[in-house]
């Protein structure tokens, strides 16, 4: 399992992630998040200051779209991480 994690203060709108990883999405504050019902998320809890969804099976064999989404943050706000189930 893997964890996205987006800081919402530091999100910019610029949505270069929307454009590297399908379940990105434009929220009702015109920030990122995750789409809770794109295929492999298992849950996102957002609140005011960051967006955490945990996805099945692991970042480096996901195509390296949330790698990818993550590096073309200009403002660094979204981070990729494996966990432990």
């Amino acid at each position: 399992m893997f964890e996205i994690e987006i800081d919402r203060d530091a999100c910019d709108g610029i949505f270069a992630c929307l454009a590297r990883d399908g379940r990105f999405v434009e929220d009702d504050d015109g920030l990122a998040t995750i789409d809770p019902d794109a295929a492999g998320v298992v849950r996102v809890e957002q609140t005011d200051e960051r967006v955490v969804a945990l996805l099945e099976g692991d970042a480096e064999a996901d195509d390296g779209d949330a790698t990818l989404a993550a590096r073309s943050c200009p403002p660094g706000a979204i981070s990729v991480r494996e966990v432990d189930a």
